[in-house]
């Protein structure tokens, strides 16, 4: 009679398996989408399927999200030096034409 048997393998804490890294977990929802408002995010993203469409559309909300968090920061640190400029100006009088 066959007897499936459990394997404990120890690792140390600090090893990183290289099928650990970057799982990727995807679930399935139900959503309830105008159809109109889907095709045109769709045509203006230039997604190829749904999943793609929402899957972009979520992103360009969470990084407006971090764009307004980070813009509200703005002039809130009292001590804040202003920074020089490291590149040179782009129409600086070295790249003019002769």
């Amino acid at each position: 009679m066959f007897r499936p048997v459990r394997l404990q393998v120890e690792q140390p804490p600090d090893t990183v398996l290289p099928y650990r890294y970057g799982i990727m977990i995807c679930m399935k929802k139900t959503l309830h989408i105008d159809e109109r408002l889907l095709r045109e995010a769709k045509s203006a993203s230039g997604a190829r399927t749904d999943t793609d469409t929402v899957r972009l559309g979520l992103e360009a909300l969470v990084r407006h999200g971090a764009y307004e968090r980070l813009r509200a920061l703005r002039g809130s640190e009292p001590h804040a030096r202003d920074v020089g400029r490291r590149r040179e100006r782009a129409a600086s009088a070295k790249h003019s034409a002769a």
